[in-house]
C-alpha cells in the first residue's frame, strides 16, 4: 500500500495529461452536437490526421532524425499545421458530408458520419500503410532536460508541453466563447438554431466555425499525443475517438465546460486504475465510471435536461 501511494501523485500527473487530451478531443464532440444535435463520428479520423500531418512536419524540418531549426519552432509548427489541415478535413466533411443531409432524418447523418471515418481510415491507410510512424523525440528535446524531478514525480518536459498546450487551448476557446461575438453567436445557434436564424446570424457560418475550431483541437490532440507516445499510425483515431466521445457524454454532451471536465475525469480514472489495479481494468474502469453517472444523471455531470417541444 505504501508503494502504491508513492506512485499517487505520478499517477495524477499521467492523469491529467492524458485527460487534457481527451478534452480537447471531447470538445469536438460536444460542440458539433450541441448545434446540429448529431454525432461527428469521423471526429477521431481527424485527430489520426492531425497527428500524421504533426509526423510529416517533423520528418520534412529534420535530416538524420535531427531537426533543421530550433526545436520549439519545430513544436509550433507541429502543432499549428496540424490544426491547420485538420480543420480543412473538418470543414470539407461539413461541407460535403453533413451539409447536404442537414435536414434529413438523424440516422442518414449518422450513417454518413460512419461513411466519413471508414472513408478517411482507408484513405490514410492507402497512403501511409498500416506500419507505424515513429516521432523521433530525441531530436527535440535534449536528454539533459527530458526529465524533470519535483519530489517523488518525476515528469518528462513532453508531458509538460502536452499540459501546457491542452489547457492553454482549452483557456483561448472559453474566452472566445464567452466574450466574442462569435462565441456568443455560437451560444445562441446551440441554445435555438431557427431562432437564431430569425435574429440575423449566419447559421451555415457558425456551423463550418464550430467544425473548424471542433476539428482544430482534435489535431492538435493527435499530435500531442504523437509527442507523447512517440508513434501515429492509421487505426488510433478509433480508440482516440471512443474516449472522446465518453468523455463528451460522461461530462454532459452539448456542454463545452462538461467536455473539459468529463476529459479530465476519463484521464485521471485510468491513471488510478493501472495505480491500483491491474492495467488490463484501465478501460473497463472507465466505461463504468460512465454507466455509473448516466444511471445517476443521465445528462452527464455538467449536461442540462432539455424539455422537448411540444
Amino acid at each position: 500500500m505504501d508503494l502504491l501511494l508513492k506512485e499517487l501523485p505520478q499517477q495524477l500527473v499521467n492523469g491529467l495529461t492524458l485527460g487534457g487530451v481527451y478534452a480537447l478531443i471531447a470538445i469536438g464532440y460536444t460542440m458539433v452536437y450541441g448545434i446540429l444535435g448529431m454525432l461527428n463520428f469521423a471526429h477521431g479520423e481527424i485527430y489520426m490526421i492531425g497527428g500524421f500531418t504533426g509526423w510529416w512536419v517533423l520528418h520534412l524540418l529534420s535530416r538524420n532524425h535531427q531537426v533543421v531549426m530550433n526545436a520549439a519552432v519545430v513544436i509550433a509548427l507541429m502543432i499549428v499545421i496540424a490544426m491547420g489541415v485538420s480543420a480543412f478535413v473538418g470543414v470539407l466533411t461539413e461541407r460535403f458530408a453533413y451539409r447536404p443531409l442537414r435536414n434529413a432524418p438523424r440516422i442518414n447523418l449518422l450513417l454518413s458520419a460512419l461513411g466519413v471515418s471508414i472513408f478517411l481510415q482507408n484513405l490514410v491507410l492507402n497512403y501511409q500503410g498500416a506500419k507505424a510512424r515513429v516521432f523521433y523525440v530525441h531530436s527535440l528535446i535534449p536528454e539533459s532536460v527530458r526529465l524533470i524531478h519535483l519530489g517523488p514525480v518525476v515528469i518528462t518536459l513532453t508531458r509538460l508541453i502536452v499540459i501546457a498546450v491542452t489547457f492553454l487551448l482549452m483557456a483561448l476557446l472559453s474566452i472566445m466563447i464567452k466574450r466574442t461575438k462569435a462565441g456568443k453567436a455560437m451560444r445562441a445557434t446551440a441554445q435555438d438554431l431557427e431562432m437564431a436564424t430569425f435574429l440575423g446570424i449566419d447559421v451555415d457560418r457558425i456551423i463550418v466555425l464550430v467544425f473548424i475550431i471542433g476539428s482544430a483541437l482534435g489535431g492538435a490532440a493527435g499530435t500531442l499525443v504523437g509527442l507523447l507516445f512517440t508513434q501515429v499510425d492509421y487505426y488510433v483515431g478509433f480508440q482516440a475517438g471512443l474516449k472522446g466521445f465518453t468523455a463528451a457524454v460522461l461530462g454532459g454532451i452539448g456542454s463545452i465546460p462538461g467536455a473539459m471536465l468529463g476529459g479530465i475525469i476519463l484521464g485521471l480514472a485510468e491513471s488510478l486504475a493501472v495505480t491500483f489495479l491491474p492495467a488490463a481494468y484501465k478501460d473497463v474502469v472507465a466505461f463504468v465510471i460512465l454507466v455509473i453517472i448516466l444511471i445517476v444523471k443521465p445528462s452527464g455531470l455538467l449536461g442540462e435536461k432539455i424539455q422537448e417541444k411540444v
